[in-house]
């Protein structure tokens, strides 16, 4: 039952990494979706009806910047969305080969106990057989022995 160095429980270190990769990761959602929010409200209050055409021109390049970060942001979130699940996947193999060692270590405690169960009954076996040996060969002793009336 000698387990391997990959079968530890996680480190420092890498508890430390996890929780920084996780703070991380909220910043960036949050960052995205401000940043979707503020677009488009932009968005909103630019796309007012004006007279002038100069405000208008500047007022559609403006929503076209608007419209692209909101893309970028929407984009940023998206690959988010894929990184957590990769994130998902891989940290749940790893709770699934720490499951797989444990139910490893569990059988071979089971097997153990087996086999001490069966060298046990082979034990009593033998020491019936013999039992029934002795009387086997005892009573045939009788029958071959002459009765006398």
């Amino acid at each position: 039952m000698n387990k391997g160095s990959g079968g530890g429980g996680p480190t420092a270190a890498a508890a430390a990494a996890a929780a920084q990769k996780q703070k991380a990761l909220l910043q960036r959602v949050e960052t995205d979706v401000s940043s979707l929010v503020d677009n488009f409200t932009v968005l909103v209050n630019v796309s007012r009806v004006n007279d002038p055409p100069v405000r208008n021109q500047q007022e559609a390049f403006m929503m076209e910047v608007r419209a692209a970060r909101m893309v970028q942001a929407a984009d940023s979130l998206l690959k988010l969305v894929s990184e957590l699940k990769q994130t998902a996947i891989f940290s749940g193999l790893a709770s699934l080969n720490d499951h797989v060692e444990q139910r490893i270590g569990e059988f071979n405690k089971l097997a153990e106990k087996t086999d001490i169960t069966l060298g046990r009954v082979g034990e009593e076996a033998a020491a019936t057989l013999k039992d029934l040996e002795s009387h086997f060969y005892s009573s045939a002793e009788k029958a071959a022995q002459p009765s006398s009336p």
